[in-house]
């Protein structure tokens, strides 16, 4: 009764599922722009923060394009309260990453957090569900509370570089010892110009003997 009175309908195009679709329809699964690094062996992602600090392994599932279906399936994640496409793309990505040798000595994933404030406010962390399901697939922690976010900035996906740098994310981490030689999987919604991705990783790395790979539903 409930699905005749208000049917669940696309993430993407806003038409009506049918029983056997969940999120997005058909037809938009087969029109998203894939990135999948991990297939592909394609070292874009890892491209970003070449000179700035060893990555492991880096992939993205999608292409951010704007005015595309992309940005809404982001903006209805993060802005529409809609966290259970961060869990549909996690289960999609953590399927096909547990299939891959490379990524079997991941230790634990860790998501990049979010200031309290917009937490309360928002009252979810949008890469919760990505990171979670990734790690159930790999079978191993997911773990949230040793690196915090300290300083509060408006939304980083639109900013120009300069913008970026110059509003920095402040993180630190807590209880270094539980990361010590420790091969990381580093967790977001989205990568720009890597620049929040980069502020955690430094903090993360402040460990002993820490191995860090990264993992983003959209890479622009």
């Amino acid at each position: 009764m409930l699905n005749l009175l208000f049917p669940k309908v696309c993430s993407g195009c806003k038409s009506v599922l049918l029983k056997t679709e969940d999120i997005l329809c058909t037809q938009c699964i087969h029109s998203l722009p894939l990135a999948c690094h991990h297939k592909t062996r394609s070292e874009e992602m890892k491209n970003i923060f070449y000179g700035k600090f060893k990555v492991e392994e880096a992939t993205a599932i999608i292409k951010f394009q704007k005015r595309g279906i992309t940005q809404e399936l982001l903006h209805n994640l993060k802005y529409r309260s809609k966290p259970q496409i961060s869990s549909f793309f996690g289960k999609w990505l953590g399927a096909e990453l547990a299939e891959i040798p490379y990524y079997q000595n991941i230790d634990m994933v860790i998501p990049v957090p979010l200031h309290k404030q917009k937490l309360k406010k928002r009252g979810y962390n949008q890469v919760e569900g990505f990171g979670v399901e990734i790690a159930k697939l790999l079978k191993v922690p997911y773990v949230d509370d040793i690196l915090i976010k300290i300083s509060k900035t408006k939304s980083q996906v639109f900013k120009q570089r300069f913008t970026r740098f110059q509003s920095e994310e402040i993180f630190t981490i807590q209880k270094p010892q539980s990361i010590r030689n420790k091969h990381i999987l580093l967790v977001d919604d989205i990568v720009t110009t890597g620049a929040t991705l980069e502020n955690c990783a430094l903090q993360l790395l402040k460990s002993d003997d820490v191995k860090l790979s990264l993992a983003t539903i959209a890479i622009a």
